[in-house]
C-alpha cells in the first residue's frame, strides 16, 4: 500500500523520464495521473494527459476512466466526480489512489461547505460529497453541525483557522516605532 503519495510521484516521475524510447508502461502513467489528481494538480495531470501515447489511452480503458474523473474535478463537477470515481472496478495499486483521491475529494468538499455557507440543504450537501441521507447526518453531526428539526437543511460551523504564524505588516510597523521611540528617549 502507498503512504507517501508525493514520494511515489517522485519515482513514477522519474520512471516516465528514463523509459525506453520516452515512452513509460502503461501502468506508469495511470498510477501517475492518479497521483496528480490525489494532489489536485490538475495542470500536470492536463500536461500529462497529453503526453500519453494514444496507443496507450485507446488500450487501457483505466487510464481513461481515471482521466474522465480528471475532466469532472476540473469542471468543479462534484457529483460527476463521485459518478466517475464509482464508474470503473478499480485495480490495485491504482485502487488504493483512487480511495484517497475519493477522501480528499470529500473532505475538500465538506471544508468548502464549512467556510461558504451559513445554511445549505441537506441534498446538496448530499450531492457535493456523493455519500447518503445517513452518511451525511452522522459526518454533520460529527463535526457539530446542526441539522433542521425536519432533516432539510444544515448550518455548518466554519473550520477553524489556526492563529497567523505571522504578524501583519502593521503591527510590526507599530512594535518598531514603539521601540525607535523608546530609544530616542
Amino acid at each position: 500500500m502507498i503512504t507517501n503519495f508525493d514520494t511515489f510521484c517522485g519515482e513514477l516521475e522519474k520512471q516516465e523520464l528514463e523509459a525506453p524510447n520516452g515512452v513509460a508502461a502503461p501502468s506508469t502513467y495511470a498510477q501517475l495521473l492518479a497521483i496528480y489528481l490525489y494532489q489536485n494538480d490538475l495542470c500536470n495531470a492536463k500536461f500529462l494527459w497529453k503526453r500519453i501515447p494514444q496507443s496507450i489511452i485507446s488500450s487501457n480503458p483505466e487510464i481513461m476512466a481515471i482521466w474522465a474523473i480528471g475532466q469532472k474535478l476540473w469542471k468543479k463537477d462534484l457529483a460527476g466526480t463521485y459518478e466517475a470515481l464509482a464508474a470503473y472496478n478499480w485495480t490495485e495499486p491504482i485502487a488504493s489512489i483512487i480511495r484517497a483521491l475519493e477522501e480528499r475529494v470529500r473532505e475538500r468538499a465538506f471544508s468548502l461547505i464549512g467556510q461558504s455557507y451559513s445554511t445549505i440543504s441537506l441534498e446538496t450537501v448530499m450531492s457535493m460529497t456523493g455519500l447518503s441521507n445517513e452518511a451525511v447526518i452522522q459526518i454533520c453531526r460529527d463535526r457539530k453541525w446542526e441539522i433542521s428539526e425536519d432533516g432539510a437543511t444544515v448550518k455548518p460551523v466554519p473550520p477553524v483557522q489556526p492563529a497567523p504564524l505571522h504578524t501583519s505588516s502593521e503591527d510590526q510597523l507599530f512594535k518598531l516605532t514603539d521601540f525607535v521611540s523608546f530609544l530616542e528617549n
